[in-house]
């Protein structure tokens, strides 16, 4: 998933803020109104970003525009250390076994200890999503109909695992009330070149014509429509059979470039590429017409699940496209023919996760230039913007400030109030956050996660029609506080999950923009009521409540009449 910037020493100028360009140079901006219908030119900060692309946003999760059932959209400042709307995720690499699970050929009950124990990180370190890799090459973590069973899972490709790995992922996270976006690596086919170590039925084996090596992997050639057409089918059978929350892919579209050698499709460009005039333009026309034809197909099989690609973290240097930003590192649009720049503009995209894996200050390729870059162009349309944390820099050593990645989020609030919303952060990957190196992980927590945070709506997405719900006691117990809560919305009109707030002592109100009011939140159990315990209250302190019910899109209702406990 990984690949660091080349010429790290080229002594390339850069600036904190990047310039903006007039309305005729955002190229693709006009057309990608049709998919979200302008939704988000319905607040002035994003109509004035489509004249002048430089904004002063708000809190990033409402500078877009709050939902229409939301009762408490009041922003609080973006450069407040801790927000209420944010994402917090960290990725869970199964390829090679990076993360989960360790090692091939571990049983069921061992892989399932593991994943637990990533969702306690996650819940540790209030991180309130995971991007787990569910399709490391061309084989699946769930029973496909297309693809074998990983290997990653027992050491044998095509083996059943004895259990439904994706089935129980999505289970567990949503019981915690963590977002799972499946994460699917779409044309990589095996980190090897042989054909005859894949399974007998292995697509790529059924149609060899398909599939070329390259850098001692195997891909699926993406300039062939009918391999084009497999993939999506693939992955659409994950999103149709499983309840996840989104589909994720990372920056392996065609692949890194290797010296010395040549991707082996002109033959392919030959038969398919008549309407190019080159083959870089038609290698970028195969991947833009993959995305957009994925983008379409999720949403007509689920509205509601979120689509969002990792590219590296750069589209293209200054130095070659007076658009792109002041850095000197290798380009996504030249080397994977990786257009992301369009696919943001174009409305493609539920969000963008650029993967800004270096430090502030880096002349090549400076978190600085590249988080306000990207924020400029993700404001245009909408798009939400996540950023790519290397985190795994703090292990290796590479970043030496133990405050480096506390220093990001500074800097993301920064250019959230003054340049476009940056709505969360993603951390590559999850080993290396209870390694905690240089204590940079604990730093973060410290300084921006000392809170829970609700995941940031989209308001494009489709709200479903929960009610304000009932808060109906909160009774002192053995162990905290315990609330009941009614939901009493039509069966028709549940709540997905609830939002728990609190301040101490007897009050009239609760502010629930204030982030350290947030205690926590939880999943429904289905029915009309909940249970939840607030195990962090402390013994012989009262406390008031309200709670809030939410939708699958994290859409907010008004708080419920306050409790005190008794």
């Amino acid at each position: 998933m990984r690949q660091p910037a080349s010429h790290e020493a080229t002594p390339t100028p850069a600036y904190a803020r990047t310039t903006s360009h007039p309305p005729a140079k955002l190229s693709g901006l006009t057309s990608g109104f049709g998919r979200r219908e302008f939704l988000t030119m319905a607040t002035a900060g994003t109509a004035a970003a489509a004249i002048s692309i430089t904004i002063a946003a708000l809190d990033p999760a409402t500078a877009l525009g709050a939902p229409a059932m939301t009762g408490n959209a009041t922003p609080q400042p973006s450069s407040a250390a801790d927000l209420k709307r944010e994402l917090r995720a960290m990725w869970i690499a199964s390829v090679v076994n990076i993360d989960w699970p360790s090692t091939s050929g571990l049983d069921a009950d061992t892989q399932k200890a593991e994943f637990l124990h990533w969702l306690d990180v996650a819940e540790e370190n209030r991180l309130n999503a995971v991007f787990v890799q569910v399709r490391p090459t061309a084989d699946a973590f769930y029973e496909s109909p297309y693809e074998p069973w990983s290997q990653y899972l027992t050491g044998t490709q095509g083996q059943d695992p004895g259990y439904d790995p994706l089935g129980f992922m999505v289970e567990e996270a949503h019981k915690r009330n963590i977002e799972l976006h499946a994460w699917f690596n779409p044309y990589r086919v095996s980190m090897q070149t042989d054909p005859a170590q894949l399974v007998a039925d292995h697509p790529a084996r059924q149609h060899p014509d398909w599939v070329w090596a390259y850098g001692g992997k195997l891909y699926f050639d993406p300039g062939i429509p009918e391999a084009q057409e497999h993939i999506q089918q693939a992955i659409l059978h994950a999103v149709e059979n499983y309840d996840i929350d989104g589909v994720h892919f990372d920056d392996y579209f065609y692949p890194y470039p290797v010296a010395g050698q040549v991707l082996p499709d002109a033959g392919t460009y030959e038969q398919y590429g008549a309407d190019f005039d080159t083959i870089e333009d038609w290698r970028r026309g195969n991947v833009d017409r993959f995305v957009e034809t994925m983008s379409e197909r999720i949403k007509a099989t689920k509205p509601w699940v979120k689509f969002g690609i990792s590219p590296f973290g750069i589209w293209r240097n200054s130095s070659t496209d007076p658009l792109g930003s002041d850095t000197g590192g290798s380009e996504s649009f030249d080397d994977q023919f990786a257009d992301t720049r369009k696919w943001v503009l174009e409305g493609w995209l539920d969000y963008i996760n650029p993967q800004i894996y270096w430090q502030i200050g880096l002349t090549v390729a400076d978190y600085a230039v590249l988080v306000p870059w990207w924020a400029e162009v993700a404001a245009q349309s909408g798009t939400q913007l996540y950023v790519g944390e290397a985190l795994y820099k703090m292990t290796s050593g590479v970043f030496t400030d133990p405050e480096e990645l506390t220093n990001h989020l500074d800097l993301c609030r920064e250019v959230s109030r003054d340049v476009g919303p940056v709505h969360g952060n993603v951390y590559y990957s999850a080993k290396h956050i209870p390694v905690d190196a240089q204590g940079g992980m604990s730093k973060v927590v410290e300084d921006h996660y000392q809170y829970p945070a609700l995941m940031p709506p989209m308001p494009h997405l489709p709200a479903e029609p929960v009610v304000t719900p009932v808060l109906a006691n909160a009774r002192r117990v053995r162990g905290g506080v315990r609330l009941h809560v009614a939901d009493i919305g039509t069966k028709a009109a549940r709540a997905t999950s609830f939002a728990v707030y609190r301040v101490p002592g007897a009050a009239r109100f609760v502010d629930t923009n204030d982030p350290a009011n947030l205690v926590g939140t939880f999943r429904s159990a289905g029915g009309r009521v909940q249970s939840w315990l607030d195990t962090s209250a402390e013994a012989g302190t009262d406390y008031t409540y309200v709670v809030t019910a939410l939708d699958r899109v994290w859409n907010e209702t008004d708080p419920s009449q306050p409790r005190t406990t008794r």
